[in-house]
């Protein structure tokens, strides 16, 4: 099914929540009425979707404005026991990395979830680039995009590398096997790219950027 449910946008910013994703999201959290904690929630998509479904959920993003259901908070200033966390594209850009995620794994003691949905900066190449400002192009985007090796170097020197995040998650967590897959049709694009992604990524014509990993929080 290349067009169609399982491409639909969810939510309000038209960007990165899809069926997919809450899929994947879903799959990976305990039953409900767990209570979940959003790191870096935007505009507050995926926390609206997972409270629909029965989810407790505390949204954060320091970003985010006052007096709305994301609370302007970063993870060191979170208090409170959490049954599982729920990071979409958001621990890259966590500082400081090393002291959040220590602080993550007190918020859920021994046995929690954290659900990882990540860009992989270090995959993130010229041919994804090239392929990504075509399709914004197609799209009729007029953003004076940089050239691709400049945009495959802004990337990466402006977000934790996976590496990194693995590294800073290891001493607290036990993580689960990596899942490397599509991501870039989320990227302002269309979600209904996914398909033309997936068979670019099976046919060796496009890095899978994409990675997603489960991990379980060790005895605190």
């Amino acid at each position: 099914m290349r067009d169609g449910y399982a491409y639909q946008v969810l939510g309000d910013n038209g960007i990165v929540v899809t069926v997919e994703l809450l899929a994947f999201v879903r799959a990976s959290l305990p039953a409900t009425p767990a209570r979940v904690l959003e790191i870096g929630a935007g505009d507050g998509d995926l926390a609206r979707e997972l409270g629909r479904a029965g989810y407790d959920v505390l949204a954060i993003d320091p970003a985010a404005e006052p007096d709305g259901m994301v609370k302007p908070v970063a993870l060191l200033d979170v208090d409170g026991r959490f049954d599982a966390a729920v990071a979409v594209v958001s621990l890259h850009h966590v500082d400081p990395l090393e002291a959040s995620c220590a602080h993550l794994a007190t918020l859920l003691g021994s046995g929690g979830l954290l659900v990882i949905d990540e860009i992989d900066s270090q995959r993130f190449d010229v041919t994804a680039a090239t392929w990504w400002q075509g399709q914004r192009q197609a799209l009729g985007s007029i953003e004076d995009d940089l050239p691709p090796d400049q945009m495959v170097d802004d990337l990466r020197h402006h977000i934790h590398p996976v590496s990194r995040l693995t590294s800073a998650l290891e001493p607290h967590f036990m993580l689960g096997a990596p899942v490397r897959g599509p991501y870039l049709h989320r990227w302002d694009l269309r979600p209904a790219l996914h398909g033309a992604e997936v068979d670019l990524i099976a046919a060796g014509l496009l890095p899978a950027v994409g990675w997603r990993q489960v991990a379980v929080c060790r005895s605190q």
